[in-house]
Formats: structure tokens, sequence, C-alpha cells
């Protein structure tokens, strides 16, 4: 009974008058603009480096497909060819021909390039921002559950951006690499366009980070109560289903490029399970307690 009113006094201690709250909310809002502007700019001052960064996969998948001759290989025949690429700087090979069709196409292809950087790079200062401002109302047993969100959530993006650059990239480009057509006097050559490129490119980046976040959207549901490890389980044959799904969806036709994109989302997913369970323990271990001081009370 002491340790709950000693939380409400601290949430009553917390609050301020809606005013204060406002001005609160128009302060932080400003330190995310001016982080977001900050980044902004400095991304722009190093857009072409950013861009020469991006199209390593597309180097990587140019070396392996001249590497093959016809561009045609077996799956764990492109695993280790992606490995020794990634491993050393690619040498030799065709060079690159990345085109833009429009006099001002690159500038704004670099401009949104700068924003998706801008908005990864201020991510920290954006999610810190937050937590600042919706920590006065919480208890201090969810100030402290809360934290380690904010730091596992950048490190699985990073993640899911690096599977996407090291290893989805490369297959999808080596992939588009082999539906050239030459011969007889005839030649379909892939000539991507920078913008289409680069669009690509932080789509599949956001998109794989985005769902490296399933353990911890799952888990903050788990503490909200909201779903609980039980109904995980019975329904992962039908998450299992809409991954292998997902994998087919957004991967090149080959099994392995498949299994990478399908196996750590399952892995994900079974953390998850386990993230929630370990919440409805310490849930039962700590209800004991609070019984306990109710009839004390």
């Amino acid at each position: 009974m002491t340790k709950a009113v000693d939380e409400e006094t601290e949430i009553e201690a917390s609050r301020a008058p809606l005013l204060e709250h406002l001005t609160e909310l128009r302060s932080r809002l400003i330190v995310c603009v001016l982080a977001f502007i900050a980044a902004f700019i400095l991304c722009f001052a190093f857009a072409e480096p950013i861009s020469l960064f991006l199209f390593h996969p597309f180097r990587v998948a140019n070396t392996i497909f001249t590497s093959q001759g016809s561009g045609h290989g077996h799956g764990l025949e492109l695993l280790t060819a992606l490995i020794q690429a990634t491993a050393a700087p690619p040498t030799g090979g065709e060079p690159l021909n990345l085109v833009f069709t429009a006099p001002l196409e690159f500038f704004f292809a670099k401009l949104k390039l700068a924003g998706f950087g801008a908005v990864v790079l201020c991510f920290p200062v954006l999610a810190w921002q937050l937590y600042r401002f919706v920590a006065p109302g919480l208890y201090r047993r969810e100030k402290g559950a809360f934290l380690p969100f904010l730091f596992a959530s950048p490190v699985l993006f990073l993640m899911g951006s690096a599977l996407v650059y090291y290893v989805m990239l490369p297959f999808v480009l080596w992939f588009s690499l082999s539906q050239q057509i030459s011969g007889e006097g005839i030649q379909v050559q892939m000539l991507p366009r920078i913008a289409e490129y680069l669009q690509l490119v932080t789509a599949l980046i956001l998109a794989f980070g985005l769902s490296f976040q399933l353990p911890v959207v799952v888990t903050l549901l788990g503490m909200a109560g909201i779903i609980n490890s039980k109904t995980l389980a019975s329904g992962r044959r039908y998450a299992i289903v809409g991954v292998v799904v997902l994998a087919a969806v957004v991967t090149p036709p080959d099994p392995i490029s498949q299994l990478m994109l399908a196996a750590p989302l399952v892995l994900l997913y079974e953390i998850s399970i386990w993230c929630v369970r370990i919440i409805e323990l310490r849930r039962r271990d700590e209800a004991p307690d609070e019984d306990q001081e109710e009839i004390a009370a």
C-alpha cells in the first residue's frame, strides 16, 4: 500500500497545468525541428558520398554478375560470391551505368536522400524528446521498462538496414541484371535511373528497419495487456505463413534470398513471444507482493 501511495504522490507531484504542458510540448517540438534541420543540412552536404555508399550493393551485384558470365547460378553459389564480394571491396566487372533523365532529377533525389538520412540520424533525439515529454505521466517502474526500448529500437533498425544493404539489395540487383538480353544484334540492358534506384534502396531500408521493430511493438502491446504469449504462440503458424509470403513477394525468386528474410523475421517473432512471456512472469511475481501490501493496509 505504501508503494502504491508513493507512486500516486509521484504522479501528482509531476502534474502541471495545461498551459505548462503546451509550453513544454512547444519547446520539445522546436528541439526536434532544429535537430532535423541540422541533420538535413549535414546529410545534404554529404549527399554525394552517401549516394556512392548506397551504390555499393549495385557494384557488388555487378561484380557477381560479370564473374558468372551468363549471370545465372545456384543460390549457394550466389551466397558464396556475395560473402566474398562483401568481405573485400569489389574489383573488376563492367563500369556501373546509372542515368538521370531530367535536369534537376539528381538534385531532387539528393534532397529526398537528405530527408531520409535526417530522420534516421536524428531519431535518437526525437525518441528522447518524446520520452522526456511523457515521462512525468509514467510510474517509476514504467519509466524503467520504457527506457530499454529507446536503445533496442535503433539497434534493431540498424540490423534490418544491414540485412538489406549487405544481402537483399545485391540479390535483387543481381536478379535484375540477369534479365538482360544480348544476342542477334539486339541488346536489352538495364540502365536504372538514379532517382528510382535511391528510392528502391531507401524504401527497402525503411521496410526492413520497421519490420525488425516487431519485438519492440509486440512487447509494448504485451505490457499494455492487449496481447499475451498464449495468443502469440497459438498464432505462430499463421505468422510463419505471413512471413513466408512476405519474403516471396519482396525478394527475388531464389530460395536462399527468401530464407535470408524469412528466418530473421520468424526468429524475431519467437523472441517477441518470450519477451511477452517474461513480462507475464514478472507480473505474477509482483502480484503476491501487492496482495500482501493491501492486507497489511
